[in-house]
């Protein structure tokens, strides 16, 4: 592992170790030391599901009421009569055969991928290319989508997605570190709330078990579970 900074080691010392109510969590993570760079804030999850049932696969997307504090590089798989129209919405590149032909030649200069449901033919030939990097298009968290220009708009002002991973642990970036403390808790409020509602019907137990909230260069700061009961 790698060695960490004073800086880290010094806000760790002013870590605590019990959840907070969210709005003290927010102040907590705040008063860490600062960097000569804005921060991400982050949200994790830890979910009591089965991450090897398809049907407990924890999976979507959401537009966070106050954004995320950055744009997001966005391109769209779509027919050339609809290229025009989705660069016009935000796409970086818009089309199918030229944009399969660069994508298989190297080019992943991008962070997001829409598709439209007519070309998904096309498209689910970069499988292995886009998969391993999260890219992959997809109708589970509104990435395949016969509305392509809204779908631009709406993830390169800065929707996000998320999945749980092989440990349950579902995470979101929610802002920046200088967002104020209400824009910040609106959006961390608005991902817990989303993450709850998806509860699988065949989950079984405690469903949220910890929630955790992080800056780029901070220690987590762990919330109390009273948000969710």
């Amino acid at each position: 592992m790698k060695p960490r900074s004073k800086r880290y080691n010094a806000d760790a010392k002013k870590a605590v170790t019990t959840p907070l109510m969210l709005p003290e969590a927010v102040k907590k993570l705040k008063s860490f030391s600062t960097t000569k760079f804005d921060q991400t804030v982050d949200c994790v999850m830890h979910l009591g599901i089965d991450p090897k049932q398809a049907d407990q696969m924890i999976r979507g997307a959401i537009s966070l009421p106050h954004g995320i504090g950055k744009a997001r590089k966005v391109i769209a798989f779509c027919e050339d009569a609809q290229a025009n129209a989705a660069k016009s919405a935000g796409a970086v590149e818009a089309g199918i055969d030229d944009l399969i032909k660069k994508i298989n030649d190297g080019w992943l200069d991008f962070d997001v991928a829409i598709a439209s449901p007519k070309v998904m033919g096309k498209v689910g030939k970069l499988g292995r290319v886009l998969g391993p990097q999260g890219k992959m298009p997809s109708p589970k968290n509104g990435t395949v989508t016969a509305d392509v220009v809204t779908a631009v708009k709406e993830f390169a002002a800065g929707k996000v997605e998320f999945r749980n991973d092989a440990g349950g642990n579902v995470h979101a970036v929610v802002g920046k570190l200088s967002f104020d403390d209400g824009k910040l808790l609106d959006n961390l409020q608005s991902f817990i709330d989303t993450i709850k509602r998806m509860k699988p019907s065949t989950s079984k137990g405690t469903y949220v078990k910890k929630i955790s909230i992080s800056a780029t260069m901070s220690p987590g700061v762990q919330v109390d579970l009273s948000i969710v009961s």
